[in-house]
């Protein structure tokens, strides 16, 4: 039998609670934007490679091209083959597709990464939104100490 998660006020911590619960939500925001930022990377490479794939065509065939093997190295080939292309499929390996089939794969995976980075950029939000009423609570428990500290010292 699984047990539904406790909800607790944040009015009800205190002070060292509400600091350990900023903490975490801090670094829950660190690593969601980290993420963000590295499926936006992912996604303009997808969207490059749709630009390449559309730049290959048949006036294109015979010449002679820079192959990447990797981010930095390029080697000189030559078009044979202009309606066919390989594609990374991840893992390092590659599949040989029509243009057409390659554009589908790449705009798949644009979509599939768009989907992705709204979902991610919901999380965030809530995750800012929760941040936002922690940071309220620990002022107005400032405020409360100080307004108590200031009269007991004026009573004194």
């Amino acid at each position: 039998m699984s047990q539904q998660p406790q909800s607790i006020s944040l009015a009800d911590l205190d002070f060292s609670q509400l600091t350990e619960v900023r903490k975490q939500i801090e670094e829950e925001l660190n690593h969601l934007t980290n993420s963000f930022a590295q499926l936006k990377q992912a996604q303009a490479k997808f969207k490059s490679c749709i630009e390449n794939v559309g730049e290959v065509n048949a006036k294109n065939s015979g010449k002679a091209i820079l192959v990447p093997l990797t981010n930095s190295l390029y080697v000189p080939g030559k078009v044979c083959d202009s309606e066919h292309v390989l594609v990374d499929i991840g893992t390092g390996y590659y599949v040989k597709k029509t243009r057409p089939q390659a554009l589908k794969h790449y705009k798949g995976k644009v979509d599939y990464i768009q989907k992705n980075l709204e979902t991610l950029e919901d999380t965030i939000q809530k995750k800012r939104d929760n941040m936002n009423a922690i940071m309220s609570v620990m002022q107005a428990k400032l405020q409360t100490q100080q307004a108590q500290s200031s009269q007991s010292a004026s009573k004194t």
